[in-house]
């Protein structure tokens, strides 16, 4: 077992102890600040990896205040200073022991939750699967919180076991009020278990709402859309909708450009034509190769479809545009019809004087009625 610290000071007076105490903490913190940490920060710098930096460097402030605080509680527990100040025992830990053990546990709280939260954004960062995610910054910022507030009454003597029961009773008062929010809350944390979808991947929701994850919440889920426009989808509805993931399990996407050509057409040599002009597009992948698909005879031209794969599913709208102006060129110079519809139209039933004239009938006479002059019917 190891010493406790109170026994270096036996047979020191009180103010010999409050001195030594008190050297001993400064001596520490500015050792931490100037000795250690800054060895430590030398060495990650001559590392690779970025989670070292960001570890020493949200660590510092803790490791210092603990240095530093650490004496004033030790302080108040010297048999030689408890006995000789003027207050009571009692008083100088309410006043000087209890909120330096506060500090510490609010700084290394602090300090834990930054950490964290800083390493899941430089794994999020790298853009790559993850294994943390945003949700997990959340569900450890509560934790944390949490954690801290127990400490905090622990240290400070409240008995927690009668708050159980009204929190129990608030509980059930804050689930009935907050549903919504409570059912976002473990929506998020099952989208993020299920591997739904992740920051950067473009989405589709059952109801057509499609765009591009850029923040994931505790309570929703923030879409930028192609029309550059931000909606926020609560994390509950998009845990009961169907969530289309175009962007994984890869990027790539199929794009299918469907064209038809005239009866007669030499189909061989529109398909040469065809994979030629798809090859020439920058945004068309060389691999999986382009290809193209006889599919039916329809009723004015032989149905294709042109298959090829774009490297993202935000390029398949361009690509499908850029591939279509491509192939109407193409064929116009190789003279391969792109047929339309043609319908003969045949008028029948009453005809007019002049046709009548010219198929041999007489004209209808003229009503009298009709022939009068328009005239009298104005100056009358």
């Amino acid at each position: 077992m190891f010493p406790s610290p109170l026994t270096l000071f036996e047979g020191f007076t009180a103010l010999e102890a409050t001195v030594a105490v008190l050297v001993v903490s400064v001596v520490a913190a500015v050792g931490m600040e100037y000795a250690i940490l800054r060895a430590a920060r030398r060495y990650v710098a001559s590392t690779d990896s970025a989670y070292d930096d960001i570890v020493v460097s949200s660590l510092r402030a803790p490791l210092v205040v603990t240095a530093a605080l650490a004496g004033v509680f030790l302080l108040t527990q010297v048999p030689s200073v408890r006995s000789s100040v003027l207050v009571s025992p009692e008083l100088l830990d309410a006043a000087f022991g209890r909120p330096s053990l506060s500090v510490i546990a609010l700084v290394w709280a602090y300090g834990a939750n930054t950490v964290v939260n800083r390493l899941v954004a430089a794994v999020n960062a790298e853009g790559g699967r993850f294994d943390f995610a945003p949700v997990f910054s959340n569900v450890w910022t509560l934790a944390v919180l949490v954690g801290s507030v127990g400490t905090l009454l622990w240290l400070w003597g409240i008995e927690i076991t009668p708050l159980l029961g009204a929190a129990g009773v608030a509980g059930i008062a804050v689930g009935f009020a907050a549903k919504d929010t409570v059912a976002n809350f473990f929506g998020g944390i099952a989208l993020y278990f299920d591997d739904t979808y992740k920051i950067g991947d473009y989405i589709v929701l059952d109801d057509g709402t499609a765009g591009t994850v850029i923040k994931v919440g505790v309570r929703s889920t923030t879409l930028l859309t192609r029309d550059e426009v931000l909606v926020t989808v609560p994390n509950a509805a998009l845990n009961a909708s169907k969530v289309t993931n175009e962007s994984a399990p890869q990027r790539r996407r199929r794009v299918r450009v469907p064209i038809g050509v005239a009866y007669g057409t030499d189909v061989d040599e529109f398909e040469a034509l065809a994979m030629a002009v798809v090859e020439a597009e920058p945004l068309v992948l060389d691999s999986p190769k382009p290809r193209a698909r006889f599919r039916s005879f329809g009723d004015s031209s032989l149905r294709y479809e042109i298959l090829c794969w774009v490297n993202g599913p935000t390029r398949r709208r361009r690509a499908q545009h850029e591939l279509n102006r491509a192939l109407y060129v193409a064929l116009q110079e190789a003279g391969i019809e792109i047929p339309y519809p043609k319908r003969d139209v045949t008028v029948s039933g009453a005809v007019g004087p002049a046709a009548a004239a010219r198929n041999g009938a007489p004209e209808p006479e003229s009503d009298p009625n009709t022939d009068a002059d328009p005239s009298a019917d104005a100056a009358t």
